[in-house]
């Protein structure tokens, strides 16, 4: 039996989905009648959104050949999924789209297989579209890409055009699986899910040897052992079989119930075979850029929170969460994500997948400090502050983004009103630009993108790469409400830019907190500097209404009366802040 595995990278919505509904139609995997648009993508958010979040694997049988295909993401956010669909298998499809031309998600996926050293067959897609630049976009792949005229076809994923042609292709060029089966088993972990009956289940590719229903076996990495509770393939929902053998792809249910004990990449192996068994080369965990609070609305659902992040993380190993305590919202966890869109989608899928309502901090990049000993001290959370830190260093990052000649003048503007530094940009194709700029990450986590295609009017893309730390000055900007300093309003920014936020912060929190029955001082601190204040007005009741006629001067005494009460109960009195109010600041 002979074995083919590759992957379909691409930038985002390149037509990726599309081509494997294609693929899965002429193997016959997929009965026509059966059919539906992304069917690979079996979550309801990636249906909605038009988008490939988790890596999906299908076998297709063909020709007497077994060809193992996995779905990739195309997002930046979710390169970790591609990078580990990449190191289980042989070839891949490099996927541009005839329409849009290379874009950086394009150039980054290419870098990543190529480091893997990957058979690459390239491929132009949507030539059917009356916006297609076929010529153009032929010359890009060449120039940019580095590849032959002779190797690119040229398809339509979406009528079928020359697809035959390109699996064809995929059986000629992509290199058949090594296969060593007297060798003892072992097999690479590259994802797994978390299953209400069967426990959890590993995503596998057999390096050497065999695996078969009843095996004891053991994960070297994590120290754990189990029993093969099912094996089978994915065509494309689970299969169960008999065996699975060198150089095959399937899943394994591992006996194994608590999800924290299993970790993608590492290496399964027969047990007993522990110490005679060389473990495989994993994945290294990726490091989280950014940092939110997240709290359950209802603190009865802390416990439910805590099982709902260790079930995401089984197949989400990007995902970073620890346990952390708030006064305003009792317990919760401080959680790391790749970025902005891993943000937004873990925590849709929190409240889609397990019913939970939450509050969500502002996102927050992981800074560094000398402390006066001159330790490094890593500081991913406000609380982290000390007076004692000096020597600020934050995370800086390489931007590469292609835009529309047209929209060069208002990108550079942009540009330039961040921090940064520009490094190169020179044109290519026809029409299009290619720009390179560093700045620290803090400033493409948050609205970065977005702003981006609004000047461009959706026309650019972007990806970036960590490259180091820089020096930074730094200060912790601290909100007091009444007098008390609310810790979970409190940032960490830049010097250049604390006098704006908090300015901004103090006129949100007057503008969406409850008015109180006293004035409630709402102040910007950093150090022992007062630098923003507002005054949120005491909601007053008219004490004299039920007065009519004549004497000013008891008018007046019921009056002070109350003047003196709303000063007590100021003194005294303790704001509560409902959760919402986080939520409207944090958002906006």
């Amino acid at each position: 039996m002979k074995i083919k595995n590759f992957v379909i990278i691409s930038h985002i919505d390149h037509g990726k989905s599309t081509l494997a509904d294609r693929l899965l139609e002429i193997t016959n995997t997929i009965k026509k009648d059966k059919m539906k648009p992304q069917y690979l993508d079996s979550m309801d958010l990636e249906r909605e959104k038009g988008i490939t979040i988790k890596m999906t694997p299908v076998r297709m049988d063909y020709k007497g050949l077994v060809l193992n295909l996995i779905d990739t993401p195309g997002h930046i956010d979710f390169n970790y999924e591609v990078s580990r669909s990449l190191a289980a298998v042989d070839g891949a499809i490099l996927l541009v789209d005839a329409t849009k031309g290379i874009q950086a998600q394009t150039i980054t996926n290419l870098d990543l297989a190529k480091k893997e050293g990957l058979t690459i067959i390239p491929v132009l897609n949507k030539i059917d579209s009356p916006q297609a630049r076929i010529d153009e976009v032929k010359k890009e792949i060449k120039d940019m890409l580095d590849f032959k005229e002779e190797d690119l076809l040229f398809i339509s994923a979406k009528t079928g055009e020359n697809v035959h042609g390109l699996l064809e292709k995929v059986i000629e060029k992509v290199p058949e699986a090594e296969r060593d089966l007297e060798k003892p088993l072992r097999a690479l972990i590259f994802d797994s899910k978390y299953d209400s009956f069967l426990g959890i289940v590993a995503y596998i590719r057999i390096i050497d040897g065999s695996i078969k229903q009843g095996d004891k076996i053991s994960f070297i990495n994590s120290k754990e052992q189990g029993s093969v509770k099912e094996i089978g393939v994915f065509k494309p929902g689970m299969v169960a079989v008999q065996e699975l053998k060198s150089g095959e792809i399937g899943y394994v249910a591992t006996g194994v119930k608590d999800p924290e004990k299993i970790r993608i990449g590492d290496t399964i192996v027969l047990t007993g075979n522990e110490n005679n068994t060389k473990p495989l080369e994993g994945y290294k965990d990726p490091e989280p850029k950014i940092f939110v609070s997240l709290y359950p609305k209802a603190q009865d659902d802390f416990e439910l929170l805590k099982v709902a992040l260790s079930k995401l993380k089984l197949n989400d190993s990007a995902l970073f969460f620890e346990q952390q305590n708030f006064h305003v919202f009792g317990r919760g966890f401080l959680c790391g994500f790749l970025g902005s869109l891993h943000t937004e989608i873990t925590m849709e899928r929190l409240k889609r997948e397990f019913g939970l309502e939450l509050v969500i901090s502002s996102p927050q990049v992981l800074f560094k400090a000398r402390d006066v000993k001159e330790k490094e001290v890593l500081i991913y959370n406000p609380v982290n502050w000390s007076d004692n830190f000096k020597k600020f260093s934050e995370p800086w990052a390489e931007v590469k983004i292609i835009i529309g000649v047209l929209y060069l003048g208002r990108v550079f503007d942009f540009l330039n009103e961040l921090e940064g530094k520009h490094v190169d940009s020179y044109p290519f194709g026809e029409n299009r630009y290619f720009i390179i700029y560093e700045m620290p990450l803090r400033e493409i986590i948050g609205k970065f993108y977005e702003n981006l295609l609004n000047i461009t009017q959706g026309f650019a893309s972007l990806t970036f790469k960590e490259i180091g730390y820089r020096d930074a000055d730094l200060v912790k900007l601290e909100i007091l409400i009444n007098g008390r300093i609310e810790e979970a309003f409190s940032r960490i920014l830049p010097q250049s830019k604390v006098n704006y936020e908090a300015r901004r912060m103090v006129e949100k929190i007057k503008e969406v907190l409850p008015k109180q029955s006293f004035s409630v001082p709402i102040q910007g601190k950093i150090g022992g500097k007062i630098i923003s204040r507002e005054t949120l007005t005491a909601t007053r009741k008219d004490v004299t209404a039920p007065l009519y006629g004549g004497d000013y001067t008891r008018k007046r005494k019921l009056l002070e009366k109350q003047k003196e009460g709303k000063k007590k109960l100021k003194e005294k009195g303790e704001i509560r802040i409902p959760p919402e109010v986080f939520l409207k600041v944090f958002g906006s």
